[in-house]
């Protein structure tokens, strides 16, 4: 099982997280990927997804807040699939003395996303 939290819009316009996983074995075509890395202590405020994608956190630890104040804690090798690409959106925030270090994998909106929600 590979943690992962899920960034969603809901009807309201509002940013909304569900904790979860990502199944091992399913393959899910992909769009293309790209990596990034940026510096401890960085932040970035409010903004929604720029695209459907998986981020792999390679390295670092974020805080993430939703628009309702929601919090949660991405750690490396967790996966957070961001799919609020409209309304109020989400922010970060790296805690600790690491960069964070990340893959984006990119999905057309029409495939369906390996992610199963906690119940």
């Amino acid at each position: 099982m590979i943690k992962a939290y899920k960034l969603l819009c809901g009807a309201d316009g509002h940013s909304y997280v569900q904790e979860g996983r990502i199944e091992e074995g399913i393959i899910t075509k992909a769009h293309h990927i790209h990596f990034m890395e940026t510096a401890a202590n960085a932040s970035y405020d409010w903004h929604t997804a720029p695209q459907t994608q998986y981020v792999l956190t390679l390295r670092g630890t974020l805080e993430f807040t939703t628009s309702l104040g929601q919090t949660f804690t991405l750690r490396t090798g967790e996966v957070l699939v961001a799919t609020d690409t409209n309304g109020f959106g989400h922010k970060w925030k790296l805690v600790g003395s690491d960069p964070w270090i990340r893959a984006y994998i990119v999905f057309d909106p029409t495939v369906e996303i390996n992610f199963t929600a906690e119940t």
